[in-house]
């Protein structure tokens, strides 16, 4: 029986990241499929009475967006948070604090997201008292564009009994100021998770990154309003032109709350999720991981990766570095495991079938990170498991052709490039070292020596429009003349958050092109994307219609 189109989108420029047909002008959908591509003439054919035609208007018709990095339930929280990107100074922080606080009177913790290391000033760090001075009665935190620290108010300290100091736990630090007590600025969760806890969320949006576990009894009214967080961040990425997220903190309990909202009809995305392994867990906890790949195995639901952070960030000097930070020599830091306790997981997740994503952001971590891979290689051969290193953002030099050659995925974020249209460059330039310069969130020289790179937008550290995201690749300027160019073509970058992000989870059979029996996940954009100046793309272009599983999941107004 020949199938008939349920939709048609004609009038088109189809861009179908697929090689061998990589141009059209219209597509045919059929079920949760991709039924033809190609002339206008040969797709309207396939219409009957019942079929949907839409009308792209001359504009790019592509594949859904594959955000390949993001985290889903801090994400879809910080809707509801005060979003500060862009505040700069004392009395802009001032009254966006204010004006968000008189908003949310009933609020147990009034959060901010997006606050710039330099919020109070460039070499001025935030305090405890800087936002005493602001709102003094009422708990306040806020996190730093990479939620790897945070600063909190006395209030939100004294609640959280944190105000005298805490210990931690190892690559965590309550930081302490010289009047012996607490200064404000909380590193890693682990620090600034009992401050979180104080939320109407119960911090259960932070127990995927802080800890892996599960939130402990949770009432039918706390699980109804994560679900409907959590459906609200999903609607939000699909009006970008998501269709797969590639989640990068997990727990069952996410996991639980998405098949839920998949039986019910009301998932809008396809989303994989991962199973933590924190430096506490003992190595036989890789077998839930090993579990969780068999209990969710469609293909809108998959949980079937492991997830480890190696290290922190730049700002905050909690990267792992050779050689130390350029604005501190020989202060590397420490990684969260040990080389023994990478290897052993590395080697047992790989023997269990598992991808294994490792956040590395310093030089030091991403070399630690590619010699657990290189151990898992030796002790249980080669295998296609497509291991991945997050971020990448100081490689050394001798470590670059490592990823072709033990076959690992670089996955980076050319939003996070400081100089961009996301963040500033400083402190982060001062930090990395003007001799590390050339190899810092080097997206071409990786791509360049081989290494499958694919692109995301880690929301919400910045924001997850994909059309941000591959403006800063296509514009990238240098700190200064003489470094390499790492730019991306547009095409490139297409392909990075469409085909490859596809072919990282396993997907290149079904998804991430637009081919006959390919599902059909599919975005209409507002422009003719080739036909846009590159450093307009991000102000210019928006997704129109998108469509995941053969159903239109957002339609702007």
């Amino acid at each position: 029986m020949t199938k008939t189109a349920d939709i048609i989108i004609t009038n088109a420029r189809v861009l179908t990241m697929d090689s061998d047909s990589p141009k059209a002008e219209a597509v045919a959908l059929s079920g949760n499929r991709v039924l033809a591509v190609g002339t206008a003439s040969e797709i309207e054919a396939l219409a009957t009475a019942s079929t949907k035609i839409v009308d792209a208007g001359g504009a790019t018709v592509m594949p859904g967006f594959n955000e390949a990095h993001m985290h889903i339930f801090p994400g879809s929280v910080s809707l509801r948070q005060l979003n500060l990107h862009g505040v700069e100074g004392f009395e802009a922080l001032k009254a966006a604090m204010l004006e968000y606080a008189a908003a949310n009177p009933d609020e147990p913790l009034l959060m901010g997201f997006s606050a710039d290391y330099s919020i109070i000033g460039l070499n001025q760090p935030v305090t405890r008292q800087h936002l005493d001075a602001i709102i003094p009665d009422r708990p306040f935190m806020m996190f730093a564009p990479d939620h790897h620290t945070a600063w909190a108010n006395t209030a939100a300290l004294e609640k959280a009994d944190l105000l005298n100091g805490k210990d931690v736990g190892v690559g965590n630090e309550v930081v302490m100021g010289e009047d012996g007590l607490a200064s404000g600025e909380l590193r890693e969760g682990n620090a600034f998770g009992p401050v979180a806890a104080l939320a109407s969320t119960g911090g259960r949006e932070e127990l995927g990154m802080v800890t892996g576990m599960d939130p402990e009894n949770v009432t039918p009214e706390q699980y109804a309003l994560d679900r409907a967080i959590l459906k609200n961040g999903l609607e939000y990425c699909a009006s970008w032109g998501v269709t797969s997220i590639q989640n990068f903190d997990g727990n069952h309990y996410q996991l639980r709350i998405m098949r839920d909202l998949e039986q019910a009809g009301e998932l809008p995305v396809r989303i994989r999720i991962p199973f933590h392994m924190k430096n506490f867990m003992d190595l036989s906890e890789l077998d839930k991981a090993a579990e969780w790949k068999k209990e969710f195995a469609t293909d809108m639901l998959r949980g079937d990766f492991v997830k480890v952070f190696m290290d922190g960030v730049i700002d905050s000097q909690t990267a792992y570095m050779l050689d130390g930070y350029g604005d501190r020599p020989g202060y590397t830091y420490e990684p969260l495991f040990t080389p023994e306790v990478f290897d052993a997981i590395a080697i047992k997740a790989d023997g269990l079938g598992l991808q294994i994503a490792v956040h590395a952001i310093g030089s030091a971590a991403i070399r630690q990170t590619l010699d657990g891979f290189e151990a898992a290689l030796k002790a249980n051969g080669k295998q296609d498991h497509r291991h991945r290193i997050e971020h990448i953002e100081v490689i050394h030099p001798d470590d670059i052709p490592r990823f072709r050659e033990l076959g690992v995925v670089a996955s980076m974020q050319p939003v996070h490039y400081p100089g961009g249209t996301c963040f500033p460059p400083e402190p982060t330039t001062a930090r990395i070292g003007e001799d590390r310069w050339p190899y810092a969130y080097a997206w071409r020289t990786m791509k360049d020596a081989g290494a499958t790179v694919v692109f995301a937008s880690d929301w919400p550290v910045s924001p997850v429009s994909p059309f941000q995201c591959i403006q800063d690749a296509l514009t990238r300027k240098p700190w200064k003349d003489g470094l390499p160019d790492q730019r991306f073509t547009l095409e490139e970058s297409l392909e990075a958050y469409t085909s490859i992000g596809a072919w990282v989870e396993f997907a290149e059979d079904r998804k991430g092109k637009l081919k006959p029996d390919f599902l059909a996940d599919v975005v209409i954009l507002s422009h003719d994307i080739e036909s846009v100046p590159a450093d307009e793309i991000m102000a210019t272009v928006r997704a129109v219609t998108t469509i995941c599983d053969g159903r239109i999941v957002y339609q702007a107004a």
